[in-house]
């Protein structure tokens, strides 16, 4: 075949460590837009960015040159040194090592970008634990307790 022809859409999910609440409304749309930058300069396309303070949902449309793992290890990096370089936190931000990605039906996108528009109001009735196991069951993913995200700090 001449052509590659793909259509990639994941849902990315990535906390602060120890689940901190951290990410302060008043910076964290300057956040949102310095990570679709290094999703842009990856030739990725963003599709919905948003969270809480202790984690956030990214939907993005994903070439397949670059691996899910080199993608996040970037922007994890480079948002921590971001955040730091700008003092946004006393201390050190860090992200929590790991990360989830859910892949979607493209018949799926409108409901995953209202689902992520809508994370306030969400995790006003639902903890991010329980949001987590959610979304592992709802893809079938088999886990160990021991190694879901903690409880908020």
């Amino acid at each position: 075949m001449a052509n590659s022809y793909t259509q990639i859409h994941l849902q990315l999910i990535l906390a602060v460590r120890s689940r901190k609440g951290i990410i302060n409304p008043s910076w964290e749309k300057e956040l949102y837009r310095y990570i679709s930058g290094i999703i842009e300069k990856n030739n990725h396309k963003l599709l919905a960015i948003n969270g809480v303070p202790d984690h956030l949902h990214i939907l993005i449309g994903m070439r397949p040159n670059q691996s899910i793992s080199e993608l996040m290890q970037q922007i994890k990096a480079n948002s921590s040194k971001w955040i730091n370089q700008k003092g946004f936190v006393l201390g050190r931000f860090e992200w929590q090592s790991g990360y989830s990605a859910f892949s979607y039906d493209r018949t799926a996108i409108k409901n995953v970008i209202r689902y992520i528009e809508n994370q306030k109001e969400h995790h006003g009735v639902t903890t991010f634990k329980e949001e987590y196991i959610g979304l592992l069951k709802e893809h079938n993913i088999d886990y160990d307790e021991k190694y879901i995200f903690k409880d908020l700090e």
